[in-house]
């Protein structure tokens, strides 16, 4: 899937992950679209627990951001909410970004290993991946792998 791009403020801005590329394309019948987003929303909330998201949402979404922090709000809901269901490069910090490439996006911008994991971790037992209840009891069983993915990652960097 190529990335999406939008100019905001004169600066071009990349898309990593849209809700509307899941609930757009060949999406089950009967779920809501925002399940088209709860698993860009878990990583989103990975970024967001790890301090790893862009200045934009440090200026501009600071309740939000404390309200995942909290687990008051899923990513989730920060994507639909604060994203406008868009998962932009601009979400992230420099790290951020470059774990994001390696992971989520991978070298052949077709989904890294978080896909991968996303997958093993959730969706075995389910008729997709779509179909994973946006919880944080779900989070917390995802969390595990991003984690000693970002070690390996960050272990790779030197």
């Amino acid at each position: 899937m190529p990335p999406a791009c939008s100019r905001e403020s004169g600066r071009e801005k990349v898309a990593i992950d849209r809700m509307d590329w899941h609930y757009g394309g060949e999406f089950p019948k009967g779920l809501d679209n925002a399940c088209g987003g709860t698993h860009i929303g878990m990583f989103l909330a990975w970024i967001i627990l790890h301090d790893l998201v862009g200045e934009d949402h440090l200026a501009d979404s600071s309740d939000e951001l404390e309200a995942v922090r909290e687990r008051r709000m899923t990513g989730r809901d920060f994507l639909i909410q604060q994203c406008d269901e868009k998962f932009w490069d601009s979400d992230l910090n420099e790290e951020g970004l470059g774990f994001t490439k390696a992971y989520y996006v991978g070298e052949d911008k077709s989904y890294g290993g978080y896909s991968e994991d996303y997958g093993r971790m959730l969706t075995f037992a389910l008729p997709s991946a779509y179909h994973v209840r946006d919880t944080w009891e779900n989070y917390d069983r995802l969390a595990p792998a991003i984690d000693a993915a970002y070690q390996r990652w960050k272990a790779a960097q030197g």
